[in-house]
């Protein structure tokens, strides 16, 4: 495999707290970094691709379940902080 060279910048973004845990769990089942997961699903995203076998959706929707994160993409857009 052919490894690109990339200049990479720390970030600190905020996520939703389940949405972060099923991430974080995901990365892990995939056996990448969080960082390396959330590029993969943006290039994917970015050219109109799924990022995601059967499988691995299936993998996600448990851990989904375990995390206790019911939001969808119809949720993209529409969420506010607690207290606002």
């Amino acid at each position: 495999m052919n490894r690109r060279l990339v200049e990479r910048t720390q970030t600190g973004v905020r996520l939703e707290k389940s949405l972060l845990k099923v991430l974080k769990g995901l990365a892990e089942y995939c056996e990448l970094s969080l960082g390396d997961l959330l590029e993969g699903i943006v290039l994917h995203a970015f050219e109109g691709k799924a990022p995601f076998s059967p499988e691995t959706q299936a993998a996600i929707a448990n851990l989904k379940k375990v995390y206790h994160c019911d939001l969808s993409a119809l949720d993209s857009h529409k969420l506010r902080e607690a207290g606002e």
